[in-house]
């Protein structure tokens, strides 16, 4: 918890004392906030298997995407405070459900929570999976170790500047390399049970509308490392939340824009999988 004194918990820094209720750009100070919990079924398949992800969607987060499709947790914070030994119990109860994995959702900001809880109470007996926006602090991403079984970072951009202006952040392609590479440090290639995931890292790239060449940008970033990884490459995107207020991304994926870039990643030797 000494980590929300002064937090540094992602790239951009804050250093709001969270402890005494400072909020930093993820809107989210000394507790917990919690926006939902369920096994979810419309996750990767590797993840589902026969009983679904069990899903906790944290409130708030370190990005701001403009066309974020769950905007009312992340953007309008939607959600519930709660005492750390609330959101273990929270955990446990999905575990006691029966589902694959835990499976945290936007945990970035809010890390700091988990770890202690875990500590507090014993991590899950089924893989934790951290499922976040890709722009992580790397020396954050060191203290999970020991609490991380599966990865799941977005590589949102190829370049910089399509990042300020979506997601109203700096050196994105910089910060998700160098998190990728710890992840991939800490976890060199996907073990599977059965069909299930249970531990390495799954890298999902979101295509958006206008925007090819910074998706193929992305592949031949993420290229040094087709070996050690998956690679969802996503057509879901809608324009939602602020995305009518630019243009360009205005409007559904054409078939043409995602069957290229599939492709493109097919043919560069990834282990694509959906």
């Amino acid at each position: 918890m000494d980590l929300l004194k002064s937090c540094e918990l992602c790239p951009r820094k804050c250093g709001v004392n969270r402890l005494e209720g400072e909020k930093g750009v993820c809107g989210i100070g000394g507790k917990p906030v919690v926006s939902s919990a369920f096994p979810h079924f419309g996750e990767e398949r590797c993840l589902v298997g026969s009983g679904g992800s069990g899903t906790v969607f944290f409130t708030g987060c370190n990005l701001k995407c403009v066309y974020c499709q769950n905007y009312e947790i992340s953007h309008l914070m939607a959600g519930e405070e709660m005492e750390i030994d609330d959101l273990m119990r929270v955990i446990e109860s999905l575990e006691n459900l029966g589902v694959e994995n835990i499976n945290l959702v936007t945990p970035t900001h809010q890390i700091a929570f988990i770890m202690a809880g875990f500590e507090k109470a014993g991590r899950p007996e089924i893989p934790v999976v951290y499922n976040c926006g890709g722009y992580e602090n790397p020396e954050v991403l060191k203290l999970l170790k020991d609490y991380v079984d599966i990865y799941m970072p977005d590589f949102k951009y190829g370049f910089d500047e399509i990042a300020l202006r979506y997601s109203k952040v700096e050196r994105y392609t910089e910060y998700a390399l160098e998190s990728l590479r710890e992840m991939v440090k800490q976890k060199p290639q996907p073990i599977l049970k059965g069909k299930v995931l249970v531990e390495g890292v799954l890298v999902r790239h979101l295509i958006l509308p206008n925007n090819v060449e910074s998706s193929l940008k992305v592949l031949e970033l993420l290229k040094p490392f087709k070996d050690s990884i998956l690679l969802n490459v996503m057509n879901q995107y809608r324009p939602m939340y602020r995305a009518p207020e630019y243009p360009e991304i205005d409007r559904r994926l054409s078939v043409k824009e995602y069957t290229y870039i599939l492709e493109s990643a097919l043919d560069l030797g990834f282990n694509v999988i959906n």
